[in-house]
């Protein structure tokens, strides 16, 4: 046990705990710095009494219960398990082959998404609201496969597949004729407001915990426009109170100022990207309490790596046109107080990196406990959960550790050394 006290897990330790379930133990752990995710005060001293999967205290760290296991973190700052609002686990990841996803089955498209779960657990989020596949319902079955333990993953809340207009920015166009795309590559596709409430009906009905819309043209779909509406307020409309009645939440796709505000007046709880928002948008959307989830650092990668493997000229203009913008939108968004959550757009570069959006967050305007907190409370906040996103009694006890301190440099969280997901050990 002495050589725990130095920070230092056994083999043994680490075997134990990732192979017992959670409720047969007490977990005793000793913190360094402890950022709970909802206060502004870091703690130092503190141990978190673990007991079924959650957090059972918080406080002063004192005798250990007896038959616990004790966990020495006491020279890292310990933070909640991350959250990644705007994730894409379940598909192949972007590349300059449109057809990729076509020619991937849902079985491949599975066992790609649950490599990609693990890889982002392992870099420490441990929850994510996985926003779309093109293979409708791949997402449901991996969300499925985590929570019966036969993957390793982060939380899954999952959207089963992109609620679209025909030929928009949650098809797969430029490959074949649209109508022959494979049936389940075009659930989400509805042409009028009844249509939409069908489709939306169909996905609640098969295993969706929210609905995925399109409300604008993408940067990385051939033959739409980011700053064009794409489906109507009144199809909007008409998915939120399909949506809303079942208590299920809504988010909306959104670049272009107007698709923006067309979404907040049809009610959506959430937008996608906000690139081109202007300044009346950013206003409604804190008038209303919309959350924003804008990936502000996936436009660099967009750039770089796309221009060198050569993804379509078109994607690269439509990212050049968007990346500034949004970063200046970001930054007006945190300086009127809008609800802003952490959110990467992760597939459109490799799983695990989610982590590098931190830096851009403080780069344009946020503080790094802001930073911090948009990926632990607040993004449970906009989630609707009261089980995950903080160190406090009664939530899941997932946890990430690292020696650095992330206030000092945000890019601290970019290397985390130690990942906890319902009180077991990741690493």
């Amino acid at each position: 046990m002495r050589q725990l006290r130095r920070g230092h897990l056994t083999a043994a330790l680490a075997t134990a705990l990732l192979a017992a379930p959670a409720a047969a133990q007490t977990i005793y752990v000793e913190t360094g710095r402890l950022i709970d995710g909802v206060s502004s005060t870091v703690r130092t001293g503190q141990c978190i009494r673990i007991e079924a999967e959650r957090i059972a205290s918080v406080a002063p760290c004192g005798a250990m219960p007896a038959g616990a296991t004790r966990i020495d973190w006491s020279a890292y700052t310990v933070l909640p398990g991350l959250i990644d609002l705007h994730t894409h686990l379940a598909d192949l990841g972007q590349s300059a082959d449109l057809a990729a996803p076509m020619k991937a089955s849902p079985a491949e498209t599975a066992l790609v998404g649950a490599r990609n779960a693990r890889v982002t657990l392992d870099a420490g989020f441990t929850s994510v609201r996985d926003v779309g596949t093109y293979r409708g319902l791949t997402d449901v079955t991996l969300r499925n496969a985590i929570e019966r333990g036969d993957v390793p993953g982060p939380r899954m809340w999952v959207a089963g597949a992109y609620l679209t207009i025909p030929k928009g920015g949650g098809e797969l166009n430029g490959v074949v004729p649209n109508e022959q795309l494979p049936a389940d590559m075009r659930l989400g596709v509805a042409a009028s407001p009844e249509e939409a409430a069908a489709k939306t009906t169909y996905l609640l009905d098969h295993g969706a915990d929210f609905i995925k819309t399109i409300a604008t043209g993408a940067v990385l779909a051939i033959g739409t426009e980011p700053g064009a509406p794409e489906l109507s307020e009144a199809q909007l409309r008409a998915i939120v109170k399909v949506a809303h009645a079942r208590g299920k939440r809504v988010t909306a796709h959104a670049h272009g100022a107007q698709g923006i505000k067309n979404a907040i007046a049809a009610g959506v709880d959430s937008i996608e990207h906000a690139s081109l928002a202007d300044d009346e948008a950013l206003q409604m959307a804190k008038a209303h309490g919309t959350w924003l989830a804008m990936d502000i650092y996936n436009g660099d990668y967009i750039d770089e790596i796309g221009t060198s493997k050569g993804w379509p000229a078109e994607y690269l203009r439509k990212n050049r046109d968007t990346t500034a913008a949004q970063r200046q939108a970001f930054r007006r968004a945190v300086e009127l107080g809008v609800n802003i959550g952490f959110a990467t757009d992760a597939g459109v570069y490799p799983h695990g990196l989610n982590a590098r959006q931190f830096a851009y967050m403080v780069r344009y305007g946020m503080t790094p406990m802001q930073a911090i907190q948009s990926a632990t409370g607040r993004a449970a906040e906009e989630m609707g959960r009261s089980d995950i996103g903080a160190i406090v009694p009664g939530r899941y006890a997932d946890l990430v550790a690292v020696r650095a301190d992330p206030l000092a440099d945000i890019r601290a969280l970019e290397a985390i050394d130690h990942v906890m997901k319902g009180g077991v050990l990741v690493r």
